[in-house]
């Protein structure tokens, strides 16, 4: 249970006489409405019905994690939990999400003096308490990428709110200012550069590298890539009722987070025909003496699961980037270098990375 009505008492305001009586009701009465919601009872009416006393952290918990996060597939849902932790306590965010803090990898802590909004009662939010939060994460040096993320989740928050009716008036978020975004230089590989990491590549780096480059698929995608959606005939083939054409991927789900799940936007569903550079590389995994039944994934492990993207970014690009000094290495360059390479030769680039991924296997 939230600490802060642990013990009501601690934390009421000094307001003499009747109201003083009022908010501790009030209290009471949120108290007992948390333990029939959490005990399954959602009959028991939450008390503050006009709002009156509902916290920011209130709101987030029985309202905005329930009706609106959890409607979110698995990115979205974690990308709110992270970011989140900078706008209530950690602690709070957990419980919220139902994380148990023993098993946890991420053990962020609240901070000290840290303006967050849980105690902030949600109709009397201001813009101020969106901009203190907001400078705040800027002096401890946050990106204003991150603190955009933050504007942009409290402002989520609030238009659920207003949506709902429990908060009227301008979002507070939406009149905070923000730094000008500063972005990275974008990076995209030669065919030159191309080369040079390919030749120090092995699997499973190596074919997740062809793949992006020669196909634009995002590491995601290539890591859920199952045999059942990758067609290496002629003919027509049938996956779970839907044609695939020959010689054709089928992107329509990806490995995220350890979870299978459909790809990120509709727009992502599509059919890739598979370019005869990548073909001899497909046909050669299929053949490989175990895991390749349909729902087994293309690219696997020993133990015949997904690759982990983040533990072959860490143990292997990573370390050839910095050797070979590109540090912005990444599975997001290869996609990139995917749009620069078609826009400077055309699809000829791709019997020019044929030429390399022969020279680099022989």
């Amino acid at each position: 249970m939230n600490r802060c009505f642990q013990n009501p008492k601690s934390k009421l305001p000094q307001m003499p006489g009747r109201p003083q009586l009022r908010y501790s009701r009030c209290l009471r009465r949120i108290n007992e409405s948390r333990e029939a919601l959490r005990n399954g009872d959602s009959s028991f009416p939450l008390p503050v019905v006009s709002g009156r006393w509902m916290t920011i952290a209130d709101f987030v918990e029985y309202m905005f994690v329930p009706e609106h996060v959890a409607m979110k597939k698995l990115s979205g849902r974690t990308h709110y939990q992270a970011i989140l932790k900078h706008v209530l306590t950690p602690e709070e965010v957990d419980r919220m999400f139902q994380v148990d803090a023993e098993t946890s990898k991420t053990k962020l802590s609240a901070v000290p003096n840290w303006p967050y909004l849980s105690n902030v009662r949600l109709r009397d939010a201001r813009p101020d308490d969106v901009q203190r939060l907001i400078s705040a994460a800027l002096a401890h040096g946050y990106s204003t990428q991150t603190v955009t993320h933050i504007r942009n989740v409290i402002n989520a928050i609030f238009a659920h709110a207003q949506k709902k009716q429990w908060f009227t008036g301008a979002n507070p978020a939406s009149l905070v200012t923000l730094p000008e975004m500063t972005r990275k230089e974008a990076h995209a590989l030669t065919l030159a550069q191309a080369k040079e990491v390919l030749q120090v590549m092995h699997y499973p780096e190596k074919e997740m590298t062809l793949i992006a480059i020669l196909t634009s698929m995002n590491v995601a995608e290539i890591c859920g890539l199952q045999w059942k959606r990758v067609n290496l005939t002629e003919a027509w083939s049938n996956t779970d009722g839907e044609p695939i054409p020959p010689r054709t991927i089928a992107v329509r789900q990806q490995w995220y987070r350890g979870e299978l799940g459909s790809v990120s936007r509709k727009s992502r569903n599509r059919n890739l025909p598979i370019p005869e550079t990548l073909l001899p590389i497909l046909l050669g995994l299929s053949q490989r003496a175990k895991f390749t039944g349909p729902d087994d994934f293309v690219l696997v492990s020993q133990a015949g699961t997904p690759i982990s993207e983040n533990r072959i970014a860490a143990r292997r690009l990573k370390p050839i980037g910095r050797d070979l000094q590109m540090p912005w290495l990444s599975w997001h360059v290869f996609r990139r270098t995917h749009t620069t390479l078609a826009h400077e030769f055309g699809m000829r680039f791709q019997d020019r990375m044929a030429m390399m991924a022969h020279s680099e296997s022989a």
